[in-house]
Parts: C-alpha cells; sequence; structure tokens
C-alpha cells in the first residue's frame, strides 16, 4: 500500500478510529518529547543532529536492521563503513568480499540486494548527480520496500517519509487495539492509514527514529516497560491489562527439520575442502563443507548408527529429492565419494535433537551432522578434477584460513568449532 493511498484512507475514515482527534494530534508531540530526553542519540547511522544527512548510511543500516537486532548489527556497520565508506565502493567490491563481511549475520538475500541495489544507486548518481529524490525511486531499488524507503526519505533525505516496520506495528497494534492479524493484507492497509495519519509533516525523521526507538526499547515483545511510556495514558492495551495480545498474529505451523551430514573432507595436509554455495537458494554465495541430505527415520534407527546405517542414511532415496536436496557439486561428491567406497565417520553418536548442531532458518530446523575423512592425494586430485570440470569454486583451506578469508554461514563456523 503506498504511504498516498494510506493517507487518503484515513482522512476519510478518522471517526472510526478508537482514539479522539485529541489524542491523534498529540501522539507525535508526546513521542518526540520522550526522544529528546530518552531516546538513542547515538547510533552511527543517525542522522537526525545531522544538517546535511546521508542516505547511504541510513539505507545501508535499514537493510542490516530488516530481521536483526541493533546490538547484532553494530559491529557489521562498522566493518562495512570502514570498507566500503561510500556506495560506489560497495558496488565496485567483488561479491566474495562482501558476503565475507556479512558472514554470520543471517537471511543472506539481504547481501544480495546490498550489493544490487548499490550498482544500482550508482547508475542512479550517474544519471542524476544524487541519490534518488522519490519515495518511488527508492522502492525500485532491490531489497527497498515501503518502510525502508519511507525511512529513508526522512532519515537519509530530511523529507517527508512514512514508516511502518515491526517494531512501529507493535506500538500502533498495542495503542489503538487493532485485533487484526498483522500478516493479513485488511491489517496491514489499517496499519499504514494509521502510521500516516500519526506521522508529522515536519520532522518525520526524528519521528520514525522516535518510533522505532520506543518498540525497541519500551514496547518490546515481552515484559514492555509501559510506565515510562508517554503514550500510556490513551494506549488501549495498557489500559485493559492486555499489552501481551498484541500484535496478533496467525500461530505459525511448527517448522519441519532437515537433517543433513556436513562432510569435513580433509587432504594430506590436514586442510578441508570448502565449496561455494549457488547463487541462489540457501546461503547463495556463501561457503560451506558439502552437505549430503538425510532422510528423517525412528531414533532408535539413528542411535549409535553402525557404518553398514551411516551408508544407508547418505543413500538417495529417490531422484526427486536427491536432485531437490543436493548441489550440483554435492552431487558429484556423493558419486565421487560411492565410487572410491568412502565412508566418513560421524564425529558424535546421534543425529536428532542432540546433535551437535542445530541451526534454526526461517521456514526449518537444520540438524547438522559433522562427519570426517581424510583422502590421499591421488583421490583428491580426482575430485578435483571433477568439481572444475563442472565449473565448481572451491577451495582447500585450514580452519583458521576458512574464517579468516571466507564468507562462512554462522551454522558452518559452529560446526568447525566442535
Amino acid at each position: 500500500m503506498t504511504q498516498t493511498n494510506a493517507s487518503s484512507k484515513i482522512n476519510n475514515s478518522e471517526e472510526n478510529l478508537p482514539h479522539s482527534t485529541q489524542s491523534l494530534n498529540t501522539f507525535a508531540p508526546r513521542l518526540l518529547d520522550w526522544f529528546e530526553t530518552d531516546g538513542r542519540h547515538d547510533l552511527p547511522w543517525q542522522q537526525h543532529q545531522t544538517d546535511t544527512p546521508n542516505p547511504y548510511i541510513v539505507w545501508l543500516s535499514e537493510v542490516m536492521l530488516q530481521q536483526t537486532q541493533v546490538k547484532t548489527v553494530l559491529p557489521y556497520f562498522a566493518r562495512f563503513m570502514e570498507s566500503f565508506p561510500t556506495v560506489q565502493d560497495l558496488a565496485a567490491a567483488d561479491w566474495e568480499v562482501i558476503a565475507e563481511h556479512w558472514a554470520g549475520m543471517g537471511y543472506y538475500a539481504r547481501a544480495r540486494n546490498l550489493h544490487k541495489g548499490a550498482k544500482q544507486l550508482v547508475e542512479v548518481i550517474n544519471q542524476t548527480s544524487n541519490f534518488p529524490q522519490t519515495l518511488a525511486g527508492w522502492e525500485a531499488i532491490a531489497g527497498v520496500g515501503p518502510s525502508t524507503a519511507g525511512a529513508i526519505m526522512a532519515m537519509g533525505l530530511h523529507k517527508y517519509g512514512v514508516i511502518c516496520d515491526g517494531n512501529v506495528k507493535r506500538v500502533l497494534t498495542r495503542w489503538a487495539a487493532i485485533d487484526g492479524d498483522i500478516t493479513k493484507s485488511a491489517t496491514t492497509k489499517e496499519l499504514w492509514a494509521l502510521a500516516v495519519r500519526l506521522t508529522p509533516t515536519e520532522h518525520s525523521g526524528l519521528f520514525a527514529q522516535a518510533m522505532m526507538d520506543m518498540g525497541a526499547t519500551l514496547c518490546v515483545r515481552r515484559n514492555p516497560s509501559c510506565q515510562l511510556c508517554p503514550l500510556k495514558a490513551d494506549c488501549i492495551a495498557h489500559a485493559e491489562g492486555r499489552e501481551m495480545d498484541y500484535p496478533v498474529k496467525a500461530k505459525k505451523q511448527p517448522k519441519p527439520s532437515k537433517f543433513s551430514n556436513a562432510l569435513i573432507i580433509k587432504n594430506a595436509e590436514g586442510k578441508t575442502l570448502w565449496l561455494q554455495r549457488p547463487d541462489t537458494g540457501i546461503w547463495g554465495g556463501l561457503w560451506s563443507l558439502p552437505l549430503q541430505f538425510v532422510e528423517k527415520v525412528e531414533a532408535s534407527e539413528l542411535t549409535k548408527p553402525s557404518e553398514s546405517q551411516s551408508q544407508k542414511l547418505a543413500v538417495r532415496s529417490n531422484d526427486k529429492v536427491y536432485e531437490a536436496e543436493f548441489t550440483v557439486a554435492e552431487q558429484i561428491i556423493n558419486e565421487w565419494l560411492a565410487e572410491n567406497k568412502l565412508v566418513a565417520e560421524s564425529i558424535s553418536d546421534t543425529l536428532l535433537d542432540d546433535a551437535p548442531i542445530k541451526h534454526s532458518l526461517t521456514h526449518f530446523h537444520w540438524y547438522l551432522q559433522p562427519q570426517k575423512l581424510v583422502v590421499d592425494d591421488e583421490k583428491i586430485a580426482q575430485l578435483g578434477e571433477k568439481l572444475a570440470a563442472a565449473d565448481i569454486a572451491f577451495k582447500w583451506l585450514d580452519k583458521q584460513k576458512a574464517c579468516d578469508s571466507l564468507g562462512l554461514p554462522r551454522a558452518m563456523i559452529k560446526i568447525i568449532q566442535v
């Protein structure tokens, strides 16, 4: 929903809101007074104290802050700014360097969009001598949605912009007792309309930062600090003692589980094989140990598996599953293992909930079983030829070198620390 459409809707239906016009009109002043004395003013990307704002650092921080808390983002942001102080530097950087800087923060599609977006922004700057100056211009950049675009407009350009991210939705659903499922489009429209109504036409950047701070420091998911809140006098959820009932979201189905062997294949020098993941899919463009998909079976079959059971677990159940779960490189490695009758040895005894590595992603829990094997030079050379023939990027590195020079997902770092 566009911010313009939301504004039109709210102007036509203000009588349907649960608050008086006075409450609506005093929302922003109360919030801004609180922010001035109690808000955060030392975050490195904040622009409200700057006469000439820098949209680059606001855009960079906003992408990083999607699905990630401030305390996690801070060191990553510092590294990015040190290595890529301008959008031109970021656009010109190799993907592997960006991936290494991003590794461990998760949701890796954001990093891909960041790199693509930097290139798009440089094109705009080359054509216009400036960053995009409109909401639509920012929404045209990869990975930038309406709320991120509004934040950049408000905080990065000191123009009018409205935000309605997760923190804002939590504040608004409690304050106005909005009981619709926030994953539904009708509730999204209602929230955007209210956000537009409450955002002042002047100092919308200050207001955006204040709303973010409110949701991040006081109106938090659990145990909100209602007594310190400048909005408590007319917060409906607080008045009814129902703060934890908001926001309303459909109960999630339990996440399914996947099980994989993570192969630590070492050469005679003790160096480990690392593969670059395909650009699409999980951990796109990052580096990983070879993985073997394992079908989930009864726990009794997995307790202290014998060698024959380990072999059984590594066998593909059907071609459809095999093609879906194995990258091309992993298919090559699986076939190479079978051809040479090589079997990796489990580092631990089990593969279910007490496996050494449990890694949770957005849509499933991933149980990763480290398995190790050392291979002689002849077979290593054979594998290298097969991977090179398929144009697969791979490296043989010791643990420290891999950590220092490759973009590794957090799960891989967990594994090599076992």
